[in-house]
């Protein structure tokens, strides 16, 4: 509504009498909304949840206010902003998610379960952010509450996550053995969701940057499979970066375009900026590589524009940083700084939608100066083989996304 409506109408139910019935109705409806969103996020309604959630963030925003400032309905208000963890990573939401699960958590509310769904959420969204510290303590806060009031969901989420976490800080070791046991923890409970297939996601990362490209390769079509029987394509998304990095470094840049253009494209359609940002760093990376150091310079250039949006560049990792440094270095020898430099800027000139214009648009050239696929693992990466995982195709669809549904 305009703001003089939604004014105008306020006056009346405040003379009226019925704000507060009123307010505990709209809650309800908004509860409703964020669970049926949650758990249609894994099927093929995936695009059309991410459209209605985008039309009803002024009704989501208002029940999460309500929740969050009176008394006896924070439970509800954490269940709300843990429960639209899919708006706040999977559609370029992150500071505003951030903003609500900080304020949910910091109220006593006394249902574990829901303030155990916002810790991880929000330990999840700082991580995507790259702020280290404050997502290390949630996830920590997480599960010893949840190994205390043994819940099994929660301890699995929050073990995912500091998984993650150590892939970004450049820990594979650990991040491979605590994404290894969460993908356990999830079949063990039934759990299959986008949350699950990412962890294996993830863990074909930490497989990637070990130099274990064949392992990365077979976790990430697996995830692929079961992304398209169950019509999913946030998840997709991701597993094509990683097998398009794994293309890049074999040497094989048509193939790492082609699952990029599609990557980009459903990452930009989710408005995940992240899962953009970095196909487009990517995309850099394989232009320069097909021999078009100008072209790969202009879209060094619109991701840098993009990042502060997300946060740290790269989450300052070593292994995420290489194939970005390694591109920049190559175009800058081709180029010439100064011709460099000027080709970044118009790149940073460049809004999100028209960068990914660009780049979808691209075709790629014919290989003349470019840059090969390195052999052997990413410098720095320091690894062990683990034992196989279990695969998401073998693990049951869990009844619940991430935790019941707490009562009004």
């Amino acid at each position: 509504m305009l703001d003089s409506v939604r004014a105008y109408g306020a006056d009346w139910l405040e003379a009226a009498g019925d704000t507060a019935r009123l307010r505990r109705r709209h809650r309800d409806w908004c509860l409703g909304l964020a669970t049926m969103c949650e758990l249609d996020w894994f099927s093929p309604r995936q695009r059309e949840v991410a459209a209605r959630v985008e039309a009803e963030l002024p009704n989501l925003r208002g029940a999460l206010e309500f929740c969050l400032t009176e008394p006896q309905e924070a439970h509800l208000g954490q269940y709300l902003a843990g429960s639209l963890w899919f708006c706040w990573a999977g559609c370029g939401r992150l500071s505003e998610g951030r903003r609500w699960l900080e304020r949910s958590v910091e109220l006593e509310s006394g249902y574990e379960r829901s303030r155990l769904k916002a810790l991880w959420v929000l330990g999840y969204v700082a991580i995507l952010q790259g702020d280290t510290v404050p997502a290390l303590a949630a996830l920590r806060e997480c599960r010893e509450q949840a190994e205390r009031v043994a819940d099994g969901t929660a301890v699995a989420y929050a073990e995912h996550r500091t998984g993650c976490l150590a892939l970004v800080t450049d820990d594979m070791a650990r991040a491979e053995r605590l994404l290894r046991s969460a993908l356990g923890r999830y079949q063990e409970i039934g759990e299959l969701n986008s949350n699950v297939l990412m962890s294996q996601v993830e863990l074909a990362m930490a497989r990637a940057f070990q130099g274990d490209l064949a392992d990365a390769v077979r976790l990430c079509e697996d995830v692929r499979r079961v992304c398209e029987d169950h019509g999913e394509h946030w998840a997709r998304s991701y597993a094509l970066y990683v097998l398009a990095y794994a293309s890049w470094r074999d040497g094989d840049q048509r193939r790492a375009r082609e699952l990029l253009v599609d990557c980009l494209g459903n990452a930009h359609a989710f408005r995940d900026l992240l899962g953009s940002v970095l196909s487009l760093e990517l995309l850099a990376l394989v232009t320069a590589s097909q021999g078009d150091p100008a072209e790969a310079a202009v879209l060094q250039g619109a991701a840098g524009r993009l990042w502060p949006s997300v946060g740290l560049p790269l989450f300052g990792s070593v292994h995420y940083n290489a194939p970005h440094e390694l591109c920049e270095a190559a175009a800058r020898r081709a180029l010439g700084d100064g011709r460099y430099e000027e080709l970044l800027g118009e790149g940073a000139r460049l809004d999100r939608d028209a960068a990914v214009a660009r780049a979808l648009a691209h075709d790629g050239v014919r290989p003349a100066h470019g840059v090969p696929g390195p052999r052997g693992p990413v410098p720095h990466a320091r690894g062990e083989a683990g034992k196989r995982e279990p695969a998401a195709s073998r693990t049951r669809k869990g009844g619940e996304a991430a935790g019941g549904v707490p009562t009004p």
